[in-house]
């Protein structure tokens, strides 16, 4: 079974599943954001997704976490039914920063959209139905890491969310991502919420980086998703 737990030292959310769980989702997910050409004016928010793919697909092939848990077989249950069979499955898990995550879980929202209203408007859509399981173990992490006031103003704004990742300045979640490595574990539950949410909104800050890359774009001839931030992250990630 699929699970998200926030990391010891708050700074992201372990994704955790045996083969098959990170595979379903990530096969649902290349369903979903379609071909590269499809939703062009998408494709920062589409690489960035395709990013949290490449790690999930990194910890199926071991290249990750590793352990082995519990799937309820027991001794007397081998022994009624005269058989040899393990009694922990293995799980594969990868942490993703949190800022991360939760771009990732409302960028999947748009695309959804677009597969709906371009390809499948099928209520039982298996493919969407595995991200919004996906989408749901990312809220429901989150909210444990927030006070309610906070988790009724994150609600309201996914329930009502006007923000689209359309030509998105994706640079800025790597700007968040940097922000959020580098303050305290107080500070990260303290300020989580917030970064929720101004990835929700275009708050100052976004508004200024974006205009900076569009300048340089304008120079350079560059699509916006194709300017990297100088910044660079730290080789090393306490989790």
């Amino acid at each position: 079974m699929l699970s998200i737990e926030c990391t010891e030292q708050h700074t992201g959310a372990r994704i955790s599943g045996d083969y098959w769980d990170l595979d379903e989702l990530v096969s649902a997910v290349y369903v979903v954001i379609g071909d590269e050409n499809r939703y062009y004016d998408y494709h920062g928010a589409r690489q960035r997704i395709l990013n949290v793919c490449y790690n999930l697909r990194k910890a199926i092939q071991g290249e990750k976490n590793i352990e082995l848990i519990s799937n309820g077989v027991h001794r007397e249950m081998l022994k009624r039914h005269n058989m040899i069979a393990p009694e922990k499955n293995v799980y594969f898990s990868v942490e993703i920063l949190w800022p991360e995550l939760i771009f990732t879980a409302l960028a999947l929202d748009d695309f959804i959209k677009l597969h709906n209203e371009m390809i499948d408007d099928s209520l039982w859509n298996i493919h969407i139905g595995i991200i919004r399981k996906f989408q749901g173990n990312v809220l429901d992490c989150l909210k444990y890491q927030l006070s309610d006031e906070h988790n009724t103003v994150i609600s309201q704004l996914i329930q009502n969310r006007t923000l689209n990742y359309f030509r998105y300045a994706t640079q800025y979640v790597d700007l968040l991502n940097l922000e959020y490595i580098n303050l305290s574990i107080e500070e990260r539950k303290e300020h989580l919420a917030a970064y929720a949410i101004r990835l929700m909104i275009e708050d100052e800050a976004y508004v200024i980086l974006k205009e900076e890359i569009l300048a340089t774009a304008s120079v350079t001839k560059n699509e916006i998703h194709e300017l990297p931030l100088s910044m660079k992250y730290p080789e090393h990630i306490d989790w």
